[in-house]
């Protein structure tokens, strides 16, 4: 495991050159992508969320363990017979930012994060009508759908995309989570989400609490 642990310890610190050379030398030495995945790049980035959470480590330098990990990944998933052993191993998630609203920073931190801990994630952009919503969903097939707003005025397109879903009759096969700087639990609850998380980790928390991971 000594391999393992020292791979992890290049995500928690950032060394991309290291990542890249740890991922070669374990897949030299006859180990799965799949269990260098989970083992190695996962488990690092699961610890920075912890360090984020407990405040030891900001956004800037998760950005950069994040960074460094997908770098690692960008070499094992053409290793993986198919994409959907990525999906089937966390969850394909879309995210987006709700219709008049053009703030992308939150999101793309999310998405990020997310994707950094083996979720494979659709990023729509921002100013996102509900029907591109549906659109998404009704193709892409994903576990999640993530909404963000920043503004109080755009928040109640949440809404919209969900009683979209419901009209399309696809709001029972994808959990809905919400966020955003004015975005509550509270409101969350009164719009029907089935999840809310007011940073980054939290959505990664939560993502994995609705998956039962």
């Amino acid at each position: 495991m000594a391999l393992y642990e020292e791979l992890q310890e290049s995500v928690i610190t950032g060394q991309t050159d290291k990542v890249v050379g740890m991922v070669k030398t374990l897949l030299g030495s006859g180990k799965a992508p799949m269990e260098i995945i989970s083992e190695g790049l996962i488990r690092g980035m699961s610890v920075v969320g912890q360090r984020m959470k407990s405040g030891e480590m900001f956004i800037p330098e998760v950005l950069v363990s994040a960074n460094a990990m997908n770098k690692g990944m960008e070499i094992l998933k053409p290793l993986i017979v198919g994409e959907e052993s990525l999906t089937i191993y966390a969850g394909k998630v879309i995210m987006g930012t709700v219709e008049g609203d053009v703030h992308s920073i939150g999101k793309s931190i999310v998405s990020t994060i997310l994707e950094s801990s083996g979720f494979t994630v659709l990023d729509m952009g921002v100013d996102v009508p509900a029907d591109k919503f549906i659109e998404a969903v009704k193709q892409e097939q994903p576990k999640i759908l993530g909404l963000s707003a920043l503004l109080t005025t755009t928040m109640p397109r949440m809404k919209d995309v969900i009683e979209a879903l419901k009209e399309a009759g696809f709001r029972e096969k994808v959990w809905v989570m919400v966020g955003g700087a004015p975005v509550t639990q509270g409101f969350a609850d009164s719009i029907g989400a089935d999840g809310y998380a007011p940073d980054a980790v939290s959505a990664l928390d939560k993502a994995k609490e609705l998956l039962g991971q």
